[in-house]
């Protein structure tokens, strides 16, 4: 069974390292960062299932940071460490999107008690949108089982292959969020090398193609992550 991977971003060094051997020992497995920045970069360069932050942290705070992953990424759970215990902070994290907080010094108990928590509540969320297979994408209806995308305006059909569904399926289910290229790789080719991605660029063209009579979806990429299914507002 894959481990759970958190991002951590600590800049007490003391407490970063006993945070992550502690994890690790509850069989987590955490990258760890000393500032904003750096836990940045890593959260761009890898692919987690959870984040803690401190919210004082040098180059970048906490929740600057979970203002930036939140831009690209709407699920992903944001657990924030902090000295302070003013009512201001705490509104504060809740409002960039953090899922809980703990305010130091805390239990390693208690911490691990609300990070099993909030990954119980978040598999639940993530099972349910995994279990979907209807679709309405613009004025698209979209059947993964049946692999078949249909205009509900001019009552055109489009059967699909099975890359095809399966990539657009993950499209759909991120809507407006940013499918990472990686993971998308690794669900439906089994591997991210070299030959496997260009190959999802073509299958990437084909659903443009099939997208284009609607003039407000779009699919587009976003530089180093990976792509977007974007869904505009009509005016």
């Amino acid at each position: 069974m894959d481990k759970t991977r958190i991002l951590l971003a600590e800049d007490d060094p003391n407490l970063g390292m006993l945070l992550t051997e502690y994890l690790e020992v509850k069989n987590f497995e955490v990258t760890r960062a000393q500032d904003g920045e750096e836990a940045l970069r890593a959260y761009q360069d890898g692919d987690h299932d959870l984040c803690i932050f401190d919210v004082m942290m040098p180059k970048m705070d906490g929740f600057t940071l979970a203002e930036r992953i939140r831009k690209s990424d709407v699920d992903i759970p944001i657990f924030f460490l902090t000295a302070k215990s003013m009512k201001e902070d705490t509104l504060r994290g809740f409002e960039v999107g953090a899922d809980d907080y703990i305010t130091k010094p805390f239990s390693m108990e208690e911490l691990l008690a609300r990070i099993t928590s909030i990954l119980r509540r978040t598999k639940s969320k993530t099972d349910s949108k995994e279990k979907q297979t209807i679709f309405e994408v613009g004025q698209f209806t979209f059947d993964f089982n049946a692999q078949m995308l249909k205009h509900n305006v001019d009552g055109a059909e489009q059967r699909l292959t099975s890359k095809e569904s399966a990539l657009l399926r993950l499209l759909a289910i991120h809507k407006n969020e940013i499918m990472d290229r990686s993971l998308a790789l690794k669900k439906i080719w089994l591997d991210d090398n070299y030959f496997n991605s260009r190959s999802m660029d073509v299958y990437i063209t084909k659903l443009r193609k099939f997208l284009k009579p609607d003039d407000n979806l779009r699919i587009v990429n976003v530089h180093g992550q990976g792509f977007k299914l974007v869904e505009l507002t009509s005016e």
